[in-house]
């Protein structure tokens, strides 16, 4: 199953000035993020991409070595993350009325927010996260055992559903 990735992210404010002489400045920013199928420099080869609810006051807990499965059922096993996308909020439905914080737990994968057992947070209803890196090392690499645990910690007060992307390499 060969693996295409492309991503455009762009942000472009316009800027709007009153008075005698009214003004307006626009400017973007933007990265177009593109991998194909492999496990080398802007490659990869598996992709895990889910809706997931975590109970109000409770971690879901993702083990990146030999739990979740891909879009076609096979059993997934990272090695290395290359893009990660997190989006506090459903595809359809209710907005979620609560934070999440991602990391820390116990065998957390390291290097993806820095430290041994660092979080990101709080993640507020709506937000989105997406980190990416086409180099051969990606984001961080997964070790099974020890350092394979990518949670999701829900605040107390409502479930709340959340969509994930994570693309990286087997090897």
């Amino acid at each position: 199953m060969p693996l295409q990735y492309s991503v455009a992210a762009r942000v472009s404010p316009i800027f709007t000035s009153s008075g005698n002489f009214p003004a307006s400045a626009q400017t973007a920013i933007e990265a177009a993020l593109s991998l194909t199928d492999g496990v080398a420099v802007d490659q990869a080869d598996r992709i895990y991409l889910a809706e997931r609810s975590v109970a109000s006051g409770a971690n879901d807990d993702l083990d990146l070595a030999g739990s979740l499965t891909d879009p076609f059922g096979a059993v997934l096993t990272f090695a290395k993350i290359k893009t990660l996308m997190i989006i506090n909020a459903p595809k359809t439905g209710s907005a979620n009325t609560t934070n999440l914080t991602i990391g820390g737990g116990t065998n957390p994968v390291t290097g993806l927010l820095g430290g041994t057992t660092p979080t990101l947070g709080p993640m507020k209803p709506g937000e989105v996260l997406l980190r990416h890196a086409s180099a051969l090392a990606g984001l961080c690499s997964v070790t099974a055992g020890t350092g394979d645990i990518l949670r999701v910690a829900n605040s107390a007060g409502a479930t709340a559903n959340y969509q994930i992307l994570i693309i990286g390499t087997s090897a």
